[in-house]
């Protein structure tokens, strides 16, 4: 016991190493983690003062502790059962695949991340690339749901910027939780992304474990109140249209709504437009493909995000016209949920449509696609004939800057190239009618001769 024993210095370093980690794991690890944890409780019951609707415990539990609940859920062991009867597999086989589901699926929630550097960024590359406009009655709508309700956004799909807008609009809200698809799954994307509270989804998984781990966190989700948004067209709209809706998260939301619960599930359509989608031709590219393969590089996307912020920073203007939001009525579950999903479905995607806003660039193109031999004057007098057919309330361009609106939108379709001046008259550019009637069809459902006017839902717009 008392021999001296000569060691290599490089294999006592390496003992006194394992030593101390194991010595900080046990005693110095847990009281940092626990005075971390203590800053960050007080942290969050602060910002929850200023949220109309507060984080719930659930979007703040630890990941591990959310895997475990969710590989351990009755509906997921029985799937789990089923699968390794199926697959002619073990059990901890199949159990092993569901937890690497889960650990796919589930986020990794920093209220720090999202309230300190994601709303920050969401609100300066908002601004830097759009003129937000927002309904008037985008506030009060929210401030009349139910505080012990839990709140689901039904988006339409125009562009990834949609991310961005409804997370810097919301934020006065609560923090909001995304689904995205494999495009986000990049490192380190993926990680911040994560770190926001957003969760992965394999859209063309068709396994039923796959589908029974997500479907169970989704309604997990919602019975801890977490505020989501959700794309019911499944992806961006190639055409400009709205799509019809896909069954998908809806179908889980309503799968697992019990009416006997105290908490309800409100429904709020947001309703987006632009007078410039960023993915536009990448858009109309993969719709006269007939796939959805965009081919859009991280690199791209990144540099174009750092052009803009340092534009933004030097004073320069870099928007692209407008990005206009509202919301439409609201739609209890409770009250809905006998409909079935495929009718709430359809009832919400008709509120998201009599809710969308009509900025300028979708009205000129409307009327350069119908008449190409008028001038300006001749254009802003058509669009003030259009806006007759446009309920008030959806109008982002009003009569008193009827004339500077029009103009702009004119200015900046010339100098993408879409149209040119041919003897004082506009007339389309060689192959780019498809680009404008992109933009038209958003609004076209105004357009139609025979069209009832849209449902007052949704309130003037405002910068």
């Amino acid at each position: 016991m008392t021999q001296t024993i000569t060691l290599p210095l490089w294999l006592f370093i390496l003992i006194m190493l394992f030593a101390a980690v194991t010595a900080a794991s046990h005693l110095l690890f847990p009281s940092v983690r626990w005075f971390f944890r203590r800053r960050l409780e007080k942290a969050v019951a602060q910002l929850n003062t200023r949220l109309t609707r507060p984080i719930e415990p659930f979007k703040l539990a630890r990941r591990h502790d959310m895997i475990q609940r969710l590989i351990y859920d009755p509906e997921v062991t029985r799937e789990i059962v089923a699968y390794a009867e199926q697959n002619g597999v073990p059990e901890n086989v199949a159990f092993e695949k569901a937890k690497d589901y889960a650990r796919e699926i589930v986020p990794s929630f920093s209220a720090f991340a999202y309230f300190s550097f994601g709303i920050r960024v969401a609100k300066l590359l908002a601004n830097s690339v759009y003129r937000i406009e927002t309904a008037d009655s985008n506030d009060a709508t929210l401030a009349n749901i139910p505080r012990d309700a839990t709140v689901v956004f039904i988006m339409n799909h125009r562009s990834n910027m949609d991310y961005v807008l409804v997370t810097y609009l919301a934020a006065r809200s609560s923090a909001l939780s995304y689904a995205v698809g494999e495009w986000a799954r990049v490192w380190p994307l993926s990680r911040l992304i994560k770190s926001m509270g957003a969760y992965f989804i394999r859209r063309r998984s068709r396994g039923a474990l796959y589908r029974k781990v997500l479907a169970r966190y989704v309604q997990l989700a919602i019975a801890g109140g977490v505020t989501q948004a959700i794309y019911p067209e499944g992806g961006l709209s190639l055409d400009g249209r709205l799509q019809p809706p896909k069954m998908g998260l809806l179908a889980y939301v309503v799968e697992g709504f019990d009416r006997a619960n105290a908490r309800d599930v409100v429904f709020v359509p947001v309703a987006i437009n632009y007078d410039r989608v960023l993915e536009d031709r990448v858009l109309i590219a993969a719709h006269e493909r007939g796939d959805r393969r965009f081919g859009a590089r991280i690199t791209v996307i990144v540099r174009f995000i750092l052009r803009k912020l340092w534009q933004r920073l030097r004073g320069q203007d870099t928007r692209f016209g407008v990005a206009a939001v509202a919301f439409g009525e609201p739609v209890s579950l409770r009250s809905a949920a006998e409909d079935g999903v495929e009718n709430l479905s359809r009832h919400l995607m008709t509120r998201i449509e009599d809710a969308m806003p009509v900025p300028a660039v979708p009205l000129v193109a409307h009327i350069l696609l119908q008449d190409e031999l008028l001038d300006t004057d001749g254009v802003t007098g058509a669009v003030r004939s259009l806006l007759d057919r446009v309920p008030e309330p959806n109008r982002v361009v009003k009569s008193a800057n009827l004339q500077e609106e029009v103009q702009q939108a004119i200015h900046r379709m010339l100098k993408r190239g879409l149209i040119f001046s041919h003897e004082g008259h506009w007339r389309i550019a060689e192959n780019q009618s498809k680009v404008l009637r992109f933009y038209a069809n958003s609004v076209a459902h105004f357009m139609e001769e025979d069209a009832a006017p849209a449902a007052q839902i949704s309130a003037s717009a405002r910068s």
